[in-house]
């Protein structure tokens, strides 16, 4: 009988738990494809996944809308303070406006 090769717990991205590192989730940002590890991303995450060169300031404000979310919320909009559950092929728009 085989078994199953165990990772060794000190490999990079093991959590040292038994559990292999997790599979990146792709999705879409902007029309761009992403990948993330993470189970759910904060407001600042998506924006920083949509623009290099964000900044957080009075001046300058973030709006958010995804869709193909899970099933609980599967579409809407977050905000400052909000995180959102990940899900492959999930579809997030980011718009950047400068208040002049």
């Amino acid at each position: 009988m085989q078994h199953a090769a165990t990772p060794d717990r000190d490999e990079p991205g093991h959590d040292g738990k038994g559990d292999p590192p997790a599979k990146p989730t792709k999705i879409i940002v902007n029309g761009r494809q992403k990948e993330t590890s993470a189970k759910e991303l904060s407001f600042q995450d998506v924006v920083r996944l949509a623009f290099d060169d964000a900044v957080f300031n009075e001046v300058t404000i973030y709006t958010i809308t995804f869709k193909r979310g899970h099933g609980d919320k599967p579409e809407g909009t977050l905000v400052e303070g909000e995180t959102v559950k990940v899900k492959e092929g999930m579809i997030f728009n980011v718009a950047r406006t400068d208040k002049s």
